[in-house]
């Protein structure tokens, strides 16, 4: 079974920090799968952009590096690589200055005038602004530009508040695309799919049902050269706001009217409004804060967290979990828990949904434990859904019973690459379809229930409690969802 290919029109790609980590390990080799699946059409251009001297062959020798470090052997065939890179150029520019602005029009301007022209702002976020703002004043954009913005959308309300202010002033929000790539996974969208194509879950998709809901996002990696920017952020910023709040919020929507970006993100803001506060009259009762020490990952010794830092101290968190409760008929009363982590025992990304118990059980005790049904969908490393069920252990004897999973896992159901995020998303800009992309108010929604947890752990001197690497956090996690007689799911 094939994929469906579909083309979309000739474009042109700025990608703003086009030598950073952030093209060399993902968007290189994302457009480089699409071009190969011949998506991308015959006159379109990837044009990077950064204060880099560089030239047009040095650019291509700098991708052709990014692609035979991160695409995998067997997708690397020379032809198709050939052709990728005759589609690259380079342009030495200063975000903040006049610096190169002339030639990446000069450039843009060599195609048709009502070209697509996509501009990414892979850099750090403080350029977000200014380079929005001369994108504008230099008369880059056309009526039919977007504007790709990585996360962080700000620090915290009122910065995000400005960015997106600054942004409206030259970009319509049609334009505007602020990407969390874990929406773009393919079993995120399999969620709508099994909730709303089929006549099963829905029925069962509330409070009636559903016992309580885990969301966990574990790195096993520690700073990765991220320091400067990790230290100022912090779990919280960095990982809950976004990514595991777009997800609760997939998991907790309305079902829309349609698929499309207006309703489906109406339906997702509803959820960040309906979420309890957290203050500090409970921080401490629904939140944990950790921070690794020195431990072992992958069987190897790794430091702790003030030791990659390698500046003295910081109580900066590297872990948080948290009991978000959605207060609205469908759950009221039904808990999130979310987690997330660096140096954590293992890279894993998951949802998993547990059901409620049976109401009567009418097996005695030598049939065995009757155990909730579970829906796991996961994310990565290895994406697909597993529906935990009770079934009869076959043979004779008498009846015992077994926990067993229906699972399906895409790559090996349907015999394709499992496509990056990336792909898809990029595709979707081109497309010019927001479904995937946070809409401006959906960020500033995400920060009003995230600022006061940031602020009362402030208040309340809650600070990060250590925990050893290579484990799954704090015991305080632990106790935080235990105290509610349930436990963490333990990744398989």
């Amino acid at each position: 079974m094939s994929s469906q290919i579909i083309p979309v029109e000739p474009f042109d790609y700025v990608v703003f920090g086009g030598n950073g980590d952030l093209a060399d390990r993902k968007l290189l080799p994302a457009l480089y799968h699409r071009d190969r699946d011949n998506q991308i059409p015959e006159q379109a251009r990837i044009i990077g952009a950064s204060r880099t001297t560089m030239s047009h062959e040095e650019y291509r020798h700098f991708a052709r590096g990014a692609l035979e470090q991160h695409v995998a052997a067997e997708d690397l065939h020379p032809q198709s690589i050939e052709r990728f890179l005759s589609r690259l150029y380079y342009c030495t520019i200063d975000a903040r200055a006049d610096g190169g602005w002339d030639e990446l029009r000069a450039m843009l301007d060599e195609a048709e005038p009502n070209r697509i022209r996509a501009f990414y702002l892979a850099v750090s976020p403080s350029l977000f602004g200014d380079i929005a703002s001369r994108i504008s004043e230099k008369g880059l954009s056309n009526d039919r530009s977007r504007l790709v913005v990585e996360k962080p959308v700000g620090r915290d309300l009122a910065s995000a508040r400005a960015l997106n202010v600054t942004i409206g002033e030259h970009f319509r929000e049609d334009q505007v695309f602020r990407i969390d790539h874990y929406l773009g996974k393919e079993t995120v969208q399999n969620l709508m799919a099994l909730r709303f194509a089929n006549a099963l879950y829905e029925p069962l998709w509330n409070a009636g049902h559903i016992d309580h809901v885990q969301i966990t996002v574990a790195e096993s990696v520690g700073l990765e050269g991220r320091a400067g920017y990790y230290d100022k952020a912090g779990a919280l910023r960095d990982m809950i706001q976004n990514h595991l709040v777009q997800l609760m919020c997939l998991v907790a929507l309305e079902p829309p009217a349609s698929f499309d970006a207006g309703a489906l993100r109406d339906e997702k803001l509803k959820v960040l409004r309906a979420l309890k506060p957290i203050t500090t009259a409970n921080v401490e009762q629904v939140t944990v804060r950790g921070q690794y020490r020195a431990g072992a990952s992958g069987g190897q010794a790794v430091k702790g967290y003030i030791e990659d830092l390698g500046n003295g101290e910081s109580d900066i968190e590297t872990f948080v979990a948290i009991k978000a409760e959605i207060a609205n008929w469908r759950w009221a009363g039904v808990p999130f828990y979310l987690r997330t982590g660096k140096r954590l025992a293992q890279r894993v990304s998951e949802i998993v949904v547990t059901f409620k118990p049976i109401p009567h059980n009418i097996f005695d005790s030598s049939a065995g434990n009757v155990t909730q049904n579970q829906l796991v969908l996961r994310l990565q490393p290895d994406e697909g859904v597993k529906q935990w069920l009770m079934i009869k252990d076959p043979g004779p004897g008498g009846m015992r019973l077994k926990h067993v999973p229906l699972d399906m896992y895409f790559a090996q159901s349907f015999h394709v690459r499992n496509p990056d995020a990336y792909e898809r998303l990029l595709m979707d800009v081109i497309r010019g379809n927001q479904t995937l992309f946070m809409r401006r108010d959906e960020v500033e929604a995400a920060w009003e229930w995230v600022d006061p947890i940031l602020k009362a752990w402030e208040e309340k001197g809650v600070r990060a409690q250590g925990y050893t690497a290579g484990t799954w956090g704090p015991s305080a996690a632990i106790a935080l969802i235990e105290r509610d007689g349930r436990t963490w799911h333990e990744p398989d």
